[in-house]
């Protein structure tokens, strides 16, 4: 008999098994069911999580450097209020930035401020107000759905005119073209020239729709003389991103004048701060629920254990009648083994019958996603804590003697 049909056979007769003791597989599958449920909900919220913030955080550019004051992330809160301490950064450090950088292809200053936009008697409150240059388009990856974005000539001039996202169109405009129509920023009147195309929010909080973008002279003008500004600046490449990083690293320390033994006055930095951050977190919070979650497929993992212990013991005459009909060792193991791997299989897919509408509840609350590759890896952990658990109760069929088997009662 070879290693194929030694495995169908015990497929045959494990279900028979499972199938003549409904209840009793039934109620062993429940501490695997548990602990299935537990993975598969916790790894549909980290990957529903996970293609959240990467959609999200892609609106920053995986190619474009964000100058600034202080760091996104910082360790303590020391270095967050030693980064207060620095001198602001200028508009004037941007235009000698275009200036001295090679390795970049659009540099952008820009500054925000909230406020609220008013159309008549309409108003969209909470709209981040963004001052900014015509480079801002290639910087922040935005684009255009309706009119047109700053020009050049609109940026030199600080011209009173804005573009604004879909949930400030829609709020103002409630369907008709903004286009061409005045709007108020605070007490100032902007001319729409332009509308966004959607971008949704970042993790569901911060609205990327809800902004208006104008000229920085005249932000600088009427809001903010003096404001201390970030600086984006895209790559030409991102095989050149690191070269690029240090030629703007080097610029800015020309330009603000730093000793080569003192530290930076500035931080640059990068999508990949976050993405670092996100996944440390994400790694902690998917390392304790985890644990507990092993915990429950450890019990899980006893009582299938105890239950095959029980089903040796039952079956010891039909061991011994087919051992001593030529059975081998190898065919008796797996035969056990099988039926254990089949009843954690079995709560393996009662679980995931049970967590699908549960993924689809958590939808409402959490960007949860259930994936096949989560669906897989759960029926993989069921059928692997059935082989282990039931490793010592078919090891220990598998090595009876026929005779004493035989003698059993």
């Amino acid at each position: 008999m070879n290693l194929v049909t030694e495995i169908r056979e015990g497929f045959g007769i494990s279900w028979d098994a499972i199938r003549a003791n409904k209840l009793r597989s039934v109620l062993t599958t429940l501490g695997i069911v548990i602990g299935i449920v537990t993975v598969t909900l916790m790894g549909t919220a980290l990957e529903g999580l996970n293609q959240s913030f990467m959609r999200s955080i892609s609106t920053l550019g995986a190619d474009v450097f964000y100058v600034s004051r202080s760091s996104w992330i910082n360790e303590n809160e020391a270095d967050w209020y030693k980064s207060q301490r620095r001198r602001p950064i200028k508009v004037a450090d941007a235009r000698t930035l275009a200036d001295q950088l090679t390795l970049s292809s659009a540099i952008a200053p820009m500054v925000d401020w909230m406020d609220r936009v008013e159309f008549g008697r309409r108003t969209s409150t909470g709209v981040t107000i963004v001052g900014t240059t015509d480079q801002y388009l290639q910087t922040s990856g935005v684009t255009v759905s309706e009119g047109r974005f700053i020009s050049p000539a609109d940026a030199a001039g600080g011209r009173p005119v804005c573009v604004i996202g879909t949930q400030v169109a829609t709020n103002l405009f409630q369907g008709e073209s903004p286009i061409g129509n005045k709007v108020k920023i605070g007490r100032q009147t902007y001319e729409v020239i332009g509308v966004l195309e959607k971008q949704g929010t970042i993790m569901g909080v911060f609205s990327l729709d809800n902004r208006a973008i104008v000229p920085l002279e005249k932000f600088m003008s009427t809001v903010w003389n003096n404001p201390d500004i970030t600086i984006q600046v895209k790559a030409r490449e991102l095989v050149q991103l690191d070269d690029a990083r240090e030629e703007l690293r080097y610029a800015m320390r020309r330009i603000r004048h730093i000793a080569p033994s003192d530290p930076d006055d500035f931080a640059i930095n990068q999508q990949g701060q976050f993405v670092d951050m996100f996944h440390r977190v994400a790694g902690m919070i998917a390392g304790v629920g985890f644990f507990i979650t092993g915990l429950s497929l450890f019990v899980g993992g006893i009582g299938i254990m105890n239950i095959m212990f029980v089903s040796v013991a039952e079956r010891t005459r039909e061991i011994g009648i087919r051992k001593a009909i030529g059975a081998k060792q190898r065919t008796i193991l797996l035969q056990f083994l099988t039926e254990a791997g089949c009843i954690c299989l079995l709560g393996g897919a009662i679980a995931l019958g049970i967590a699908w509408p549960l993924t689809l509840v958590m939808q409402k609350f959490l960007p949860a996603q259930m994936s096949v590759e989560v669906a897989g890896v759960a029926l993989l952990v069921s059928l692997v804590t059935g082989v282990v658990s039931g490793f010592l109760p078919a090891w220990r069929a598998a090595r009876m003697n026929p005779v004493d088997a035989l003698r059993s009662e």
